[in-house]
């Protein structure tokens, strides 16, 4: 016993070390090709975020009502940072070459000529504010101001890649003004005193905090299908954010989608991809019909995940749901990072051939997300593939 773990130490070592000297290459057009590069962010420094017109934060009973902000508490930023250095080693050890960003002071006051912001929020969820589309890293706009800045801590390992990699595109979208006139007055206290129906109404209708004075976007609203990507209008992402992706990858089939949940934020834990032909969505309502019937003439299985088990909501000064269950990370088409506690939910996966790799990863949800959100791809082998060869109505 003692001589095969000191084989497998020996060879994660040596998996390590030819993943640091492997020459530098940005490409990745899905979720689910073997993966060979990724950004794991930091808990370090995250603050709740100091009020603005696209965010409420109250947390009453955990020190935070509405209208206050400061530094996330330290035990909770310890123990979270524990779990993503855990889960950063975790990838190395499968050599995996990983990067972390550089965080600044997220409790300065920020401020553009047109407004200031009390507060920045955090570098925890990379995939929020980076898309990488086959050789191409794009920084999204953020819609939020208290995020506008956040592209800072990227920048070193940016900039390292594209020095390394002659290939390499590097993109960003258009500087949002992030003005007043990008908001609705008042939108959340409508919102909030709606009835769930009449929630879900807005949704369907795309009639939300955001305006379409200008484009605006996070990245974690895109899931890439290879040929295919698709753009969840939500919260964060406006028509207009919608249509500049589309004229921005001409050379890919561009959809906008909405959600069947009330409060739609990011794709990655509704409508999960986990390799060619099945596709994971969130179990409380069913997806579009139409999305639905696309994916289905197009020879996919849907399936509708478990209720998750252990993402109690809401756990202390978290905003994610309890679907941050399905916030998953591919390794390669047959094995998927799931949070440790999610046993029904990987029970489920395994029905299916999946290599569950469990990782403990509860305490890094306040900080903005699971371990889908906590990264984003550099390098994964594979091409760009249409998955999808038949159209079905707007798709």
């Amino acid at each position: 016993m003692t001589e095969q773990n000191d084989s497998a130490t020996d060879s994660s070592a040596d998996l390590t070390d030819r993943s640091a000297t492997r020459p530098l290459r940005v490409n990745s057009w899905n979720g689910w090709d073997p993966l060979r590069h990724v950004i794991v962010g930091r808990a370090e420094g995250t603050v709740v975020q100091a009020p603005e017109h696209a965010v409420r934060r109250d947390y009453p009973d955990d020190g935070f009502p509405l209208g206050t902000y400061g530094p996330m508490p330290a035990e909770m930023v310890a123990e979270a940072d524990e779990q993503l250095d855990n889960f950063a080693r975790l990838l190395s050890d499968r050599g995996i070459r990983v990067d972390r960003p550089t965080p600044i002071d997220f409790t300065q006051q920020v401020s553009t000529p047109e407004w200031s912001q009390e507060s920045m929020f955090g570098c925890m969820p990379p995939r929020d504010l980076l898309l990488t589309v086959g050789n191409e890293v794009l920084e999204a706009t953020m819609s939020y101001r208290s995020r506008w800045f956040e592209y800072l801590c990227y920048r070193p390992v940016l900039q390292n890649l594209f020095e390394g990699d002659s290939r390499m595109r590097w993109e960003a979208a258009p500087k949002p003004r992030l003005t007043d006139d990008s908001f609705k007055p008042g939108f959340w206290d409508v919102f909030n005193g709606l009835t769930t129906d009449e929630q879900l109404a807005r949704v369907r209708d795309y009639d939300l905090v955001l305006t379409e004075a200008e484009p605006l976007f996070d990245a974690a609203d895109v899931a890439r299908f290879g040929k295919d990507l698709f753009v969840q209008l939500s919260f964060v992402t406006n028509r207009s954010g919608y249509q500049w992706l589309k004229r921005h990858f001409p050379d890919h089939r561009v959809h906008a989608v909405t959600s069947t949940n009330t409060h739609p934020l990011h794709i990655d834990s509704t409508w999960v991809p986990l390799r060619p032909g099945l596709v994971l969505h969130c179990g409380e309502r069913l997806a579009d019909a139409e999305l639905m019937a696309f994916f289905k003439l197009n020879d996919w299985e849907v399936v509708e995940a478990v209720q998750p088990a252990s993402w109690d909501h809401p756990p202390k000064l978290s905003f994610c749901s309890p679907w941050l269950a399905a916030n998953m990370l591919n390794l390669d088409q047959n094995t998927l990072c799931v949070e440790e506690k999610e046993e029904r939910l990987s029970e489920q996966l395994s029905s299916y051939g999946f290599e569950i790799v469990p990782v403990p990863f509860r305490a890094v949800g306040p900080f903005g997300g699971g371990l889908h959100c906590s990264t984003v791809d550099i390098e994964r082998e594979g091409e760009l593939e249409d998955y999808f060869p038949r159209r079905y109505g707007r798709f």
